[in-house]
């Protein structure tokens, strides 16, 4: 058990289950206090990714290496270090969030007094104080959340684990958690969280994994990626008019050099094949008689991103360095 510059550490992984190659081969290091964000479609190995670095599962081949130390080798060791909160998780009938709370800290060692501060101070940060009396099986899905989230941090662990924890939460209980995951990360802890919501990781993420088919296919910082131009050197311009906003799609539609991606208020938002041209483009939308009041290029959103990573392994493009 060596002492590692990074907190996670994963080494030519696989799990197979049978003829399926649910992760095959993939290899990243996560920093020390730092946020990690998690991205895939569904089936493309992100859960079973956590479960391995969680030690609910066993790699086929390769290791997982939690503060330098081997999950396989030592799971107990592991599982002090790490907390986890599934997309789903088991809760008990007749059982108060207080009573839930104290069930996993006895279970953890916890007694006497520091069990009852610990409960506490979870409690607090996790605004579960006026739930305390609530049954834990009759919560909305965001109290249900942050009391899994406090469930996990109850023995105050260095590495978190969270799959889709915003899926199925209301948008004021996503601001909710994205704030106390702000202040997680603010601590030191190093938090590694998979998410459907692309724009949310990128605001809280210092670097992004995107895996797909069981292969990581980027490793890298979401402003690099929201920077950069698409695998043919496109970039996206938003364009606004004075009059039918259509005349937008319209006119790019037949322009032979502009793709119209897609409609807003009061015009739209279009590719053009390279930022070379676009003060031509412009040029021919006003000469065509087009009111332009707003012209202007746009960072490419993740979703952007991710879904021309995924096009281009179909294809066989060469995916843009980030």
């Amino acid at each position: 058990m060596n002492p590692s510059s990074s907190a996670i550490v994963v080494k030519n992984l696989y799990r197979y289950f049978g003829p399926l190659k649910a992760v095959d081969g993939i290899n990243f290091e996560v920093p020390h206090g730092s946020v990690c964000g998690f991205v895939g479609a569904n089936g493309a190995g992100k859960t079973t990714t956590m479960r391995m670095m969680a030690t609910l599962d066993y790699p086929t081949m390769g290791t997982v290496e939690i503060c330098g130390v081997n999950v396989v080798n030592y799971p107990a060791k592991v599982r002090s270090l790490i907390g986890w909160m599934p997309d789903h998780f088991g809760n008990y009938d007749h059982m108060t969030v207080i009573e839930y709370l104290d069930f996993y800290a006895r279970a953890l060692g916890y007694s006497g007094k520091e069990r009852q501060m610990r409960i506490q101070e979870v409690m607090e940060f996790a605004d579960l104080v006026p739930l305390a009396d609530r049954l834990s099986n009759k919560l909305s899905k965001g109290m249900t959340q942050r009391l899994c989230l406090g469930r996990s941090l109850i023995h105050d662990p260095q590495i978190l684990i969270m799959d889709e924890p915003a899926a199925g939460l209301d948008p004021k209980a996503r601001v909710e958690l994205k704030h106390l995951i702000r202040i997680l990360a603010e601590e030191g802890k190093t938090i590694f969280i998979s998410s459907h919501i692309l724009s949310e990781l990128g605001e809280m993420c210092d670097s992004l994994l995107f895996i797909d088919n069981g292969h990581i296919v980027h490793h890298g910082d979401a402003e690099s990626l929201k920077h950069s131009t698409d695998s043919s050197g496109g970039v996206h311009y938003d364009v606004q008019v004075l009059g039918d906003p259509i005349s937008v799609s319209n006119w790019a539609i037949t322009n032979p050099y502009t793709e119209f991606i897609e409609s807003r208020k009061h015009g739209g938002r279009i590719r053009i094949e390279s930022a070379d041209i676009a003060s031509a483009v412009l040029a021919s939308m006003i000469k065509d008689g087009l009111q332009v009041i707003e012209f202007h290029k746009e960072q490419r959103n993740l979703e952007d991103a991710f879904i021309d990573m995924i096009d281009n392994l179909k294809t066989g493009a060469e995916i843009p360095k980030a």
